[in-house]
């Protein structure tokens, strides 16, 4: 190989080494809102070793929401209620007819999907829609009178400087928003 040749691979090889090192793999978060909010074509560079971690826990992260409940994870959530309290039986807020159209939307496909059952239960909480940034509409179910009467089981709470002392060394870090997260905890049964 002349010398020329080695001269400008070696320039080559080291202009890359450069240009990765002023590379970054953080993102200002304006920059990834209005990417995400144009629908762009978005680049994201993903170290090999977290890409494999994503490939090997695939049927964790899938594509679409699964239809019907979660499958069995040795865990059942339940509601322990204080023992004399009435079951709360609440009325539905008024809303109007464009609100009464996209709550009976949501539900339908909530049932579509076998998140929800119909029900004869005496507990009834109302639902309340909050607008998203997207313009689209979020169904909350506002849970305050049964939070009233359930049992608060106490926990103690790690401390913040023990919780970033595990983080040391630690180079990538994720916030993961779960798509219709409440609907991945599966209910003891009786408890719905």
């Amino acid at each position: 190989m002349s010398e020329n040749k080695q001269k400008k691979e070696k320039h080559e090889i080291e202009c890359s080494e450069e240009k990765s090192k002023k590379m970054s793999a953080f993102a200002k978060k304006k920059k990834v809102e209005s990417v995400l909010l144009a629908k762009e074509k978005l680049l994201v560079l993903l170290y090999k070793d977290l890409i494999l971690c994503l490939q090997e826990f695939t049927n964790v992260f899938p594509g679409k929401v699964p239809h019907g409940l979660p499958p069995l994870r040795g865990t059942e959530h339940q509601l322990d209620l204080v023992p004399g309290f009435p079951i709360p039986n609440r009325p539905a807020y008024r809303t109007n007819p464009k609100e009464t159209k996209e709550i009976q939307k949501q539900v339908n496909e909530l049932l579509q999907k076998g998140f929800v059952r119909e029900s004869l239960s005496p507990c009834s909480v109302p639902v309340i829609l909050v607008p998203k940034k997207d313009g689209t509409w979020c169904m909350c179910v506002d849970s305050q009178a049964i939070n009233k009467i359930t049992v608060k089981y106490r926990y103690p709470i790690p401390r913040l400087d023990d919780m970033l002392d595990e983080l040391f060394g630690s180079c990538v870090f994720t916030k993961i928003d779960l798509k219709s997260e409440y609907n991945q905890f599966r209910m003891k049964e009786g408890d719905e």
